[in-house]
Order: structure tokens, then C-alpha cells, then sequence
């Protein structure tokens, strides 16, 4: 079975052919854990979660790396640490727990390693010091800045000179730059921002070096594939390209580049910066984390994704249809319905094609029905039973987490005979459409 996927780096769609087919390695540019997720970063992790379920389907006798990182250390970090006045340790403790919480609503599987940049300083060091020693950086007043008139291939993952590069994007400014391109490896932290020993002098790392360090760890200095949203072509996907080919005295880096589009609103990209978002988390209220995959997945990876609720409506009346034919036993796909994942990852004719095998179903068709579950399973959704399935939408607004919270908060109202608090919580429950039950000073409940 063939894959084919496009290619970022050559903006053609090439037949994937691994380095080493008994090891198949993959790299995803992770979080950086300064805030609650919006729906834009949710499409990357379904994007890339459903390439390393196909490519685990594929190759069924190889090894499948998946490497996604955690950014537990940047700008961004600090200046949120600083505003909720909490340490960046327990913040990005917290926004780590709440990516992973979302990651499991969104039906993705964990990935094979996920390293965090603060665990990875030595790596990141070494880096910088073969690159010194290559004479493609250079120190000055405590930063190390790479050089990059130096690589001649800059820009190729981009398609720019680097004159345009440096005009159409927001580079810093600095009098300790030889050059305005020229971007930081390492810098001196300023009083109370983490810092660490180094040779250059006590400081932190520049952010794009992390995933180099962290990439070459793990997969080495040339692997298969390399994953990340659109808006990392550059500077960020460019400078890892730099930074690990001049280091290593590579030909490549990664293969080959995949980047899914832009989630939108309103034709305009969904950004914390512009105020026009949705977080995750505020999903799991209304819909079943299978809702919101199935949502993504309804447009080509390669293309913007236009956000509004009426996908999530059309999402839901799906799912509810193709519920009906669930099976938990294990159908392997034919590839007569895998090709349509085969051929650049084509979610939207995979769900046509799952609509008609919904309707071969309705009629009785047994083999239909069993395809429609299968396909429905690599794309992972079915990740419930129907039972669960049900069962979510009875409740509604309210989730498992909610209803535990609320007995455990009518527990406390009873222990202090707070009998007024602890009906208005039971009414509220049994509103929701859960049953509560008191036996022996133990409370259970389940769906009505």
C-alpha cells in the first residue's frame, strides 16, 4: 500500500519511501504551555495523530517514532508567569495537564516520546558549539546568533530569498546582530528568568533551536518526517532546517515537510492575538470530543479550515447515523476504503465514501456495515462504545469530570447538613438526566 503526501519542501505530492522501513520516524512541533489550547492548535494534533495512525496501519511490522514536543520554556511563558502572577513551573504544570486532557477529548493517540525543551539544555548546548565550531555562529555581548547568509540554501523550505523573508516577517532588531536575519541561539536571561550555565554565559535558549536539539535526540540528524502548522514555514521550520544541517554537515534534515492550513473565522486565522478564538476546553461542554475530530477532518489538511458551529451540527448528525452500525470486533480496513487516506490523507472523500457505506448498510449489507466501523476507527473516531456514545448526549452540557465535582460538593454540603445546598445539587443532576444514589454513606449515579 502506497502513501503519497505533499511536500512542503519540494510543493510537490511525492510517494512517501522511509529512510528505514523498519523504523519509521516522525517529528510534530508540540505546544508552547503558556495557555489553555484554541481550536487552531486542536488541528495539528488530529492532523498528525491520524498520519501516525495510518502509517501504524501501513507498516504493521515496523517500529513508528513519534516524537511531539513540549515548549516548557519561552517568551510567552514568562510574560504569562509574570501577568497571573504564579511561577512557570506550575503554570506550565497546569497548561501541560490541560493540553493532555484535551489531546484524549480529541480521540488522539499519545505520541511515542514527549520530550520538554527544560529537560534538553545540554543537547541544545552541544548544538550550538558544533555550530560555532563550523562557523555558523558567532558570539556577541553574551547572545549567540547563527549566521544565515552563510547557508545558501535559506529559504528553500519557504521559497523565498532571504531578502523577502527578512521584509515580509517581523525580525528582531538588535545592534549585537552582524546581520538584520541573523536569529538568536542563545541569549542572556534578565534578573528572575530562568537561566542556565553555559559557555556563552549564563542564559537560555532561542526557541527554535529547541526542536533541533530535541528532534536529533530522538530521531537523529536526518529522519523521515517533519509536522507542523502552516504558520511555522518560517522563521521556524526554516531556521530548525539551518541550524541542524550546518551542525551536523547534513544534505537534509527531514524528508519530508507537512503543514496543515489555517483554522479561520471568518476567513480571518484564529489567534490569541486577535481575540477571535475558542478554546478546546470550552467545546467539551456541548460536544463529544468525536464531534469536533470529525469536524476537522471534513476539510483536506493542506487547506484553511473555516470554523462555525454549523459543522459541528452536520458532525453530530453523522456520527449520530454511523453509530448505529458500531461494532467493538476488529475488521481490517479493505484497501479498497483506505485509499482514500493513502492518497495525501483525502479525509473529505473518506467520509463520502463512509456515507455510502452507511447507506450499503441500511439495506442489510453486512460487509458495508463492518467497513463503515473500520473506516470510522482509523480516522479514530468509534473510540466509544454506543452505549457511551448515548450516553453523552443525554447528559448533554454537563461531563463525567462535572458530575463528579458536584457530588463530591453535595457530600460536603450534607456533612455539614446543608440540606438546602445539597437538594438544589440533586435537582440540578437529576435535570441533567443523571440519577443519584445514597446507600451506606456511598454515593453512585448513573444515566436515566
Amino acid at each position: 500500500m502506497a502513501l503519497k503526501i505533499s511536500n512542503t519542501l519540494t510543493r510537490s505530492k511525492e510517494k512517501f519511501i522511509p529512510i528505514d522501513e523498519k523504523n519509521i520516524r516522525m517529528y510534530v512541533c508540540g505546544p508552547t504551555v503558556y495557555d489553555y489550547p484554541h481550536v487552531g492548535n486542536a488541528r495539528p494534533l488530529i492532523v498528525f495523530d491520524l498520519l501516525f495512525r495510518l502509517l501504524s496501519k501501513i507498516y504493521p511490522n515496523s517500529k513508528v517514532t513519534y516524537v511531539r514536543n513540549i515548549t516548557d520554556i519561552d517568551d510567552k511563558i514568562i510574560e504569562a508567569s509574570n501577568k497571573s502572577k504564579i511561577s512557570i513551573q506550575d503554570l506550565t504544570s497546569k497548561v501541560t495537564k490541560d493540553f493532555h486532557d484535551d489531546c484524549n477529548y480529541l480521540g488522539c493517540l499519545n505520541p511515542t516520546i514527549e520530550p520538554k525543551a527544560t529537560e534538553h539544555l545540554n543537547e541544545m548546548i552541544n548544538l550550538i558549539k558544533k555550530l560555532i565550531q563550523n562557523d555558523f555562529a558567532y558570539e556577541s555581548n553574551g547572545h549567540v546568533y547563527f549566521q544565515v547568509t552563510k547557508f545558501k540554501k535559506y529559504g528553500n523550505l519557504s521559497n523565498k530569498k532571504i531578502e523577502e523573508l527578512i521584509s515580509g516577517s517581523r525580525v528582531e532588531v538588535s545592534d549585537n546582530k552582524k546581520e538584520p536575519g541573523d536569529f538568536v541561539l542563545w541569549k542572556p536571561s534578565k534578573e528572575n528568568e530562568p537561566s542556565w550555565d553555559s559557555p556563552f554565559g549564563k542564559g537560555r535558549p532561542g526557541w527554535h533551536l529547541e526542536c533541533s536539539a530535541m528532534s536529533e535526540k530522538y530521531l537523529g540528524n536526518h529522519f523521515d518526517i517533519h509536522g507542523g502548522g502552516l504558520d511555522l514555514i518560517f522563521p521556524h521550520h526554516e531556521n530548525e532546517i539551518a541550524q541542524s544541517v550546518c551542525a551536523n554537515k547534513n544534505e537534509k534534515f527531514s524528508n519530508y515537510w507537512l503543514h496543515n492550513g489555517y483554522v479561520t473565522v471568518e476567513k480571518q486565522k484564529m489567534s490569541k492575538s486577535l481575540g477571535n478564538f475558542i478554546t478546546i476546553n470550552e467545546l467539551k461542554k456541548n460536544y463529544n470530543g468525536q464531534v469536533v475530530r470529525l469536524a476537522m477532518l471534513s476539510t483536506h489538511y493542506t487547506q484553511p479550515f473555516d470554523w462555525n458551529e454549523n459543522i459541528l451540527d452536520v458532525s453530530q448528525k453523522s456520527l449520530d447515523k454511523w453509530y448505529e452500525f458500531y461494532s467493538d470486533e476488529k475488521e481490517e480496513i479493505s484497501e479498497e476504503n483506505l485509499k482514500f487516506l493513502l492518497d495525501d490523507l483525502n479525509t473529505p472523500l473518506m467520509i463520502s465514501n463512509i456515507h455510502e457505506l452507511h447507506k450499503k448498510a441500511k439495506t442489510g449489507d453486512s460487509f458495508s456495515a463492518k467497513q463503515l466501523s473500520s473506516s470510522c476507527k482509523i480516522l479514530g473516531l468509534f473510540n466509544q462504545s454506543h452505549d457511551e456514545w448515548k450516553n453523552f448526549k443525554k447528559i448533554g452540557k454537563i461531563t463525567a469530570e462535572e458530575i463528579e465535582k458536584l457530588i463530591s460538593e453535595r457530600d460536603k454540603a450534607r456533612s455539614k447538613k446543608d440540606f438546602k445546598t445539597s437538594d438544589e445539587i440533586r435537582d440540578l443532576l437529576v435535570s441533567k438526566g443523571v440519577l443519584i444514589k445514597d446507600k451506606d454513606g456511598i454515593t453512585t449515579w448513573e444515566y436515566k
